[in-house]
């Protein structure tokens, strides 16, 4: 019997009316799939004036009504090179939100980008100060999720103990089947509970058998047959990736 998997859903469309529909029809038609959904308004939370956004505000709103589903929130870490208090200055405004935005806004984990597979004393120091202050900081709802995104495999060391979830794989089809990738991809400290995979330019026709045979591998899943701009639109293969899980 095949594992069951979630998904975690880079979710980078603007919200205009009706843009999030094909998610929302989704989450009601399958109210035990678990959906982990990164918002990301302006490459992260947005700031005045731009915030408060009335469509964020309205479709975060939204989302977080429905009981399968888990909002994290945008922060990137440009490989480690990003200044942590400016990190910290993001997680801390969506916390706020909870209190000082139009209610429903609420978050329940981070999702850092852009964090890097490679360990250093610097680096291991810098990830774990980002995971300490999504645990502890006011504000921030539900497990505190804690997602690290460096898209490939990491070296152990970065692994004790870690984030939450990692994206191991983030990468195309094509890619993702090669010998040289898959060997890589076996150094992968984390067990399955852990494991995000993360899958573009998918062949249509293989969406649906891809997604059955890697909820083995991973707790987490996005498969698309995109080919560019794999996180800013629900193309034809959205269904198909949602029935295989």
């Amino acid at each position: 019997m095949k594992m069951k998997s979630s998904i975690l859903l880079p979710l980078y469309i603007y919200p205009d009316p009706g843009a999030w529909d094909p998610l929302y029809q989704a989450i009601a038609d399958n109210p035990l799939l678990q959906f982990v959904v990164i918002i990301n308004p302006n490459s992260g939370p947005g700031a005045a004036p731009w915030w408060p956004n009335e469509d964020y505000v309205r479709e975060i709103s939204r989302l977080n009504r429905y009981r399968n589903v888990q909002i994290v929130g945008y922060v990137r870490a440009t490989y480690c090179q990003r200044g942590i208090n400016d990190v910290f200055d993001d997680i801390e405004t969506y916390a706020k939100r909870v209190d000082s935005g139009p209610g429903g806004l609420q978050v329940e984990g981070i999702f850092v980008d852009e964090t890097t597979n490679v360990y250093s004393s610097q680096a291991k120091e810098y990830l774990d100060q980002i995971d300490s202050k999504v645990k502890l900081v006011g504000g921030i709802g539900g497990s505190r999720l804690t997602v690290h995104n460096p898209g490939t495999a990491v070296n152990k060391e970065l692994a004790e103990p870690g984030p939450d979830i990692t994206v191991v794989v983030e990468t195309s089809y094509s890619y993702f089947v090669t010998k040289e990738y898959q060997e890589w991809l076996a150094t992968s400290p984390y067990d399955r509970s852990r494991t995000c995979y993360m899958l573009h330019s998918v062949p249509q026709d293989m969406v649906a058998e891809l997604t059955e045979t890697l909820r083995d591998k991973a707790a987490y899943l996005f498969i698309t047959s995109a080919t560019d701009r794999f996180y800013e639109g629900f193309n034809k293969s959205w269904e198909v990736f949602i029935a295989g899980l």
